[in-house]
């Protein structure tokens, strides 16, 4: 990958372009089995190999913080009692002890009848992740690019309010989105304004609307010209 460089141009075009964002993995969680299935990131996140623990409930639970243990149990009865998602921030416990804070975005599985049979969706890192000279090179360059794009500071103030996440981790959810679908970040900045009046009263139920809108930004946005 080239290293971008402090000229204007370049920085609009980085702006232009989709970015690579900070760690993710996903998963899907069964409501009838309570079967938890995880990318191999999402293990590698917890400090396991792929495949090297079964996920369950319990197992998701220890490795919570103390202090958010009760709110994610919570967020899983939830979504099994009510066939709702499972969203959450949060902060776990890997296996050498460092703390993690991600966010969870997730949207339904629907059966066969349209009823609710699970959930899926991805695990965001939203700790330090990239090499300390890597962060700094890529925050000297974004912070010129974000202060220039007014809708991307849009979007940055939507998702600290409705996810309460600072503006990094906000723009590191945006980079995520960037990237996993290849689409321009100013483009899904825009087209995440655009549909804010669809976004129903805030309640549990509205953070699980709101997640699927952000996963789904991209399949929105019109074909560009071959």
């Amino acid at each position: 990958m080239n290293t971008p460089t402090d000229q204007p141009e370049d920085l609009a075009a980085l702006a232009e372009a989709p970015h690579a964002g900070p760690a993710t993995g996903s998963f899907r969680f069964w409501f009838a089995t309570q079967r938890w299935d995880w990318s191999p990131e999402v293990y590698r996140m917890h400090g396991y190999e792929p495949g090297q623990v079964e996920p369950t409930t319990e197992l998701l639970l220890a490795h919570k913080h103390p202090e958010d243990r009760e709110h994610v149990a919570a967020a899983i009865a939830r979504s099994i009692t009510q066939g709702v998602p499972f969203s959450s921030r949060h902060r776990f416990i890997d296996i050498h002890d460092a703390e993690h804070q991600v966010m969870v975005v997730a949207d339904r599985i629907d059966g066969h009848d349209g009823v609710p049979v699970g959930t899926t969706g991805f695990y965001i890192d939203l700790s330090a992740t990239l090499a300390d000279v890597e962060r700094e090179a890529l925050s000297q360059q974004l912070s010129q690019v974000v202060d220039a794009r007014a809708v991307i500071e849009q979007a940055k103030g939507v998702l600290m309010r409705m996810y309460r996440i600072n503006a990094e981790q906000a723009f590191k959810v945006l980079v995520w989105r960037s990237q996993e679908t290849n689409v321009k970040l100013r483009d899904l900045a825009e087209q995440l304004i655009s549909e804010l009046p669809s976004v129903p009263p805030a309640s549990p139920e509205t953070v699980a609307a709101f997640d699927h809108i952000l996963l789904t930004l991209h399949e929105r946005l019109p074909t560009p010209p071959r």
